[in-house]
């Protein structure tokens, strides 16, 4: 068969990602990605350090991402992401922004940069949410430091759940995800659900909880593929996720209550 006449695959426009070295949700990413759009990941070298802040301060060094950055620039991305929560809210707003800084100039100064904590910002600004609930697989000492991370951006946490996991992030179930959710989020308390952390699988489970919960559901891997994209002037994909789909919003108001911030962790 003769398919010279097809002229080859269309240019691709390209989104350069660099993920921590054990980033294991490559297809999820893929999954808020349009057909015309590619990534191109790299990774941090590897370190033998569990998840902690340590391990999120080592994978967010300004060398480190510099080098990846000007790997990625050998395919010619048209804009940078970093797909790491705990990377880039460890060093708070100045720190990501710093970051953020340090990649655009490794590129040459000429291509956008996000970071999933700043687009994390960037979302809640967008769907105009000043509380937030929180679910995370990280431990208590890094959940404190996302929290504190929001908080300088003047969003108040109204609830928070984390599993204590330092290991095996992305092996977490669907169900696991649900049930800290539900545990994060009391009626009335939340204008949004953030889900951190790139390695904890979100995609499909994020439609379901904002039927469940009447608000919007970010996660990690949504939030950096839609501002990523952003900047190529198109939308990411996600049918009935609330951030991506305006029609995914008209939930009914539920009733408001004055609460504490809950603390739960998984066992």
């Amino acid at each position: 068969m003769d398919v010279s006449f097809l002229g080859g695959p269309r240019p691709q426009r390209g989104v350069g990602v660099v993920a921590p070295f054990d980033f294991a949700l490559d297809r999820e990413l893929w999954r808020w990605v349009p057909d015309d759009v590619s990534l191109h990941l790299t990774r941090t070298p590897f370190v033998p350090v569990e998840v902690s802040l340590d391990l999120a301060r080592l994978v967010s060094e300004h060398q480190t991402l510099g080098e990846a950055v000007r790997a990625l620039g050998a395919v010619a991305p048209e804009a940078l992401a970093y797909a790491c929560a705990s990377g880039s809210f460890v060093g708070g707003i100045a720190g990501e922004r710093a970051m953020c800084a340090h990649m655009s100039r490794a590129a040459g100064g000429t291509l956008p940069a996000v970071t999933t904590s700043g687009a994390l910002l960037e979302a809640l600004t967008e769907l105009g949410c000043g509380r937030v609930a929180l679910v995370t697989p990280y431990t208590v000492s890094v959940t404190r430091a996302l929290e504190k991370y929001v908080a300088q951006a003047g969003v108040r946490v109204t609830g928070r759940a984390y599993m204590g996991l330092t290991r095996h992030i992305w092996k977490v179930p669907y169900r696991d995800v649900v049930r800290m959710a539900r545990r994060a989020v009391r009626p009335g308390s939340a204008d949004a659900l953030f889900i951190s952390c790139t390695n904890l699988p979100t995609y499909d489970v994020i439609p379901q909880l904002e039927a469940e919960l009447r608000i919007p559901v970010l996660s990690a891997n949504q939030v950096t593929m839609w501002a990523a994209l952003r900047h190529l002037g198109t939308q990411a994909v996600g049918p009935y996720q609330a951030l991506l789909d305006a029609s995914a919003r008209d939930w009914p108001a539920l009733p408001e209550q004055t609460q504490e911030p809950e603390e739960t962790q998984e066992h």
